[in-house]
């Protein structure tokens, strides 16, 4: 059943997308996959003195799961240098944990529809790199493009509330 309020029958296709920083205007090259939106929230269980057969739940704690980011690798060093905020053998030189100022950021995924307007836009706060994998496997009998991946832990995200875009619809011109 469609919504009163809603004009579209069909789900949004997964694979019209883009992300960049927050408060940027410039989204990251070439990003092809984001996984990881998911929140758990801990079950508490407790019951009373008075009723031993029954426990009763609420709500806990509630996670995040980590969010990653894959994209082609080009010689663009986005990821490289926010990951090396966390962790760089150049900048400390015996391998220890670098200067950790500046290295959470807010990012924001961007969702299309067909005609290219925007949809869905989630804020996804404070993330940093707690994974970095500059390039995937390499394998001369492949035929595929190289990846970069990077994982990153946040402190939670929202969806931005976005009005329903008005979508055009084709004429036939014969």
């Amino acid at each position: 059943m469609v919504d009163s309020k809603t004009k579209r029958r069909d789900p949004y296709m997964n694979f019209r997308f883009r992300v960049k920083f927050g408060g940027g205007t410039e989204y990251i090259a070439g990003v092809s996959k984001v996984t990881g939106f998911k929140r758990s929230t801990e079950v508490v269980k407790h019951r009373s003195g008075g009723d031993p057969s029954a426990s009763r739940k609420l709500p806990g704690r509630t996670e995040f799961d980590a969010i990653t980011l894959e994209r082609g690798v080009t010689s663009d060093k986005v990821f490289e240098q926010w990951a090396n905020r966390v962790w760089s053998y150049h900048n400390s030189g015996s391998g220890l944990e670098s200067s950790l100022k500046d290295f959470r950021r807010d990012i924001i995924v961007d969702v299309f529809n067909e005609a290219g307007q925007k949809v869905l836009s989630y804020q996804v706060f404070n993330c940093w790199v707690s994974e970095y994998q500059p390039v995937s496997d390499l394998d001369a009998n492949a035929n595929a493009v190289a990846i970069q991946h990077i994982k990153l832990e946040n402190e939670g995200w929202v969806r931005e509330d976005l009005p329903e875009p008005v979508e055009t619809s084709f004429e036939d011109p014969a």
